[in-house]
């Protein structure tokens, strides 16, 4: 239980106030409720102001009242349907245009301050905000070179409202966790941890442009697919100038249409792209909504704002592959010894149990046409059954199958009759082919042979390091274990709380007694 903080109280007191207000917490399902949980919601829904939406439009509301930190939280819970549920997650994803552009004082300051030159010493051509989102809003500008220019400004003061949102949040997910089994399931605290890493990277400018120029590395020999360059020398803490990318947004279907591109082919190219990055790189967009992509002249995807990136490493490339190929055959015993093989599902759970949850997720799926087959669903089934079977929660797994629920839904609206799994099925087996046949399992052996080799060269330290543990092993059994200063004083908190209490109880049974005796005399 974390220590009693009023100024987060506070705080959290105004977020609960507003979702209550919003009608937030007419999502809450309180069927499995405990009772002080169904209570405080109960008692919190008499808050709700009158026309209050019981969808999560009322909890988009809230987040939007709330702030730039809180629209950020539902953005990137929208990439946590394990925690939301898959229908909340897609509903936040309308928090992506809520947000009010910054003044043009802010911004143009904010770039004299990066590079300490005025803007008109820059840029011959600057632009009003053309975009606007929870952390940076983006200008149109063209370069004293005279090339066209998409310039990304971070918001006035955005890093201390971060920081002290962020710092609330933690608390909560803190409290939650100490109370809830499942919130310890779910991982709150981590979610939030996970949170606060990804708004650190996103508030440094300059890594996400690292991040743009390793994607447009790994993807600068594929044929549909691009990302833009990075202007470096326009390019701070606070700015990011990248190659303005002239295309139509994918959510602009009758455009896309009128300009003679193929919507089929372009739905079929959105699929296998986003799996090309995810196996082959281990690094993939993981905010893939339509309002990032763009079709070009050519015909090309073209993808913007890598602030969300999503990293997968060889083990969870297999796992993916392996489980997605799994679906495609219908070998379900397959897809359930992955999960085990991975770590994913404890051991002491049966192998055939699981196979047969899995089978009830995918028997239905191919007793459909390719039109109803819905990944939102699967995926929706799929966070049920691993709870079943303890699955703890893999945030990189989450993030990646949310991508998914993205990228189908963006592939459906250009093509609703694309079939998810046939369009997926050559990328998956490519891959599969080339890093789990001969090829792969040689490279595998080279691999195991450098590290055992590396290893090797490690014994004498190792060696070194283990008497020295074992010296330190023995004066702790002959003179017992330090405890550090932070220790001592954990463990005198926690026995002042004991003695609290225990006083306290003392006395309320002091006085029952006292009162007995008083009546019966």
């Amino acid at each position: 239980m974390p220590r009693i903080a009023p100024i987060h109280l506070l705080r959290l007191a105004r977020v609960g106030f507003v979702l209550a207000r919003e009608g937030a917490f007419a999502l809450v399902d309180l069927s499995e409720a405990p009772p002080g949980i169904r209570f405080l919601v109960q008692a919190a829904r008499l808050l709700e102001k009158r026309g209050a939406s019981s969808n999560a439009e009322g909890l988009v509301a809230a987040l939007t009242r709330l702030g730039p930190s809180y629209i950020k939280l539902g953005q990137f819970m929208a990439t946590r349907p394990d925690v939301v549920g898959v229908r909340v997650a897609r509903d936040l994803e309308k928090l992506q245009d809520r947000i009010l552009a910054f003044g043009m004082p802010d911004a143009l300051s904010a770039i004299e301050a990066a590079f300490g030159k005025p803007v008109d010493g820059l840029f011959s051509e600057f632009s009003a905000p053309i975009a606007a989102a929870s952390i940076a809003q983006v200008h149109r500008a063209v370069t004293l070179a005279g090339e066209t220019v998409a310039v990304k400004v971070l918001r006035p003061q955005v890093r201390a409202r971060f920081r002290r949102d962020l710092s609330a949040m933690a608390y909560a997910a803190e409290f939650m966790e100490s109370v809830s089994p499942e919130a310890r399931r779910l991982k709150f605290i981590e979610v939030v941890e996970t949170l606060a890493r990804s708004v650190t990277m996103e508030m440094d400018l300059r890594l996400e442009a690292a991040a743009l120029s390793e994607m447009a590395e790994n993807a600068k020999d594929d044929a549909e697919f691009r990302a833009p360059k990075v202007l470096w020398d326009l390019t701070a803490r606070e700015v990011l100038t990248m190659e303005w990318i002239e295309g139509i947004p994918l959510h602009d279907i009758e455009a896309i249409a009128a300009a003679g591109h193929d919507l089929k082919g372009l739905g079929r190219i959105v699929i296998q792209s986003f799996l090309q990055h995810a196996l082959r790189d281990g690094f993939f967009h993981a905010d893939m909504h339509p309002g990032n992509l763009f079709v070009d002249a050519e015909g090309r995807l073209c993808a913007v704002d890598f602030g969300i990136m999503g990293r997968l490493g060889l083990k969870e490339r297999r796992f993916l592959a392996e489980i997605l190929l799994g679906f495609i055959t219908r070998n379900y015993r397959r897809v359930a010894e992955v999960h085990f093989e991975a770590g994913y599902v404890p051991a002491r759970h049966s192998v055939d149990d699981f196979a047969q949850a899995i089978r009830a997720i995918g028997e239905p799926i191919h007793q459909r046409s390719a039109d109803q087959i819905s990944m939102a669903k699967l995926l929706t089934l799929l966070f049920e059954v691993t709870g079943l079977f303890d699955m703890r929660t893999r945030t990189e797994l989450v993030m990646l199958q949310k991508t998914m629920v993205v990228v189908e839904g963006v592939s459906r609206s250009l093509d609703p009759h694309l079939n998810m799994w046939t369009t997926a099925e050559p990328v998956v087996r490519s891959w599969i082919e080339r890093n789990l046949g001969p090829i792969g399992k040689i490279e595998e052996l080279g691999r195991g042979a450098v590290s055992l080799a590396g290893m090797v060269g490690h014994l004498p330290a190792l060696a070194s390091r283990a008497e020295a543990l074992a010296e330190q092993l023995a004066h702790a059994a002959d003179k017992g274990f330090p405890l550090d200063a932070r220790s001592i004083a954990e463990i005198g908190r926690a026995e002042a709380r004991r003695n609290r209490w225990g006083n306290l109880a003392l006395w309320i049974i002091a006085g029952v007694l006292l009162a007995v005796a008083m009546r019966v005399l």
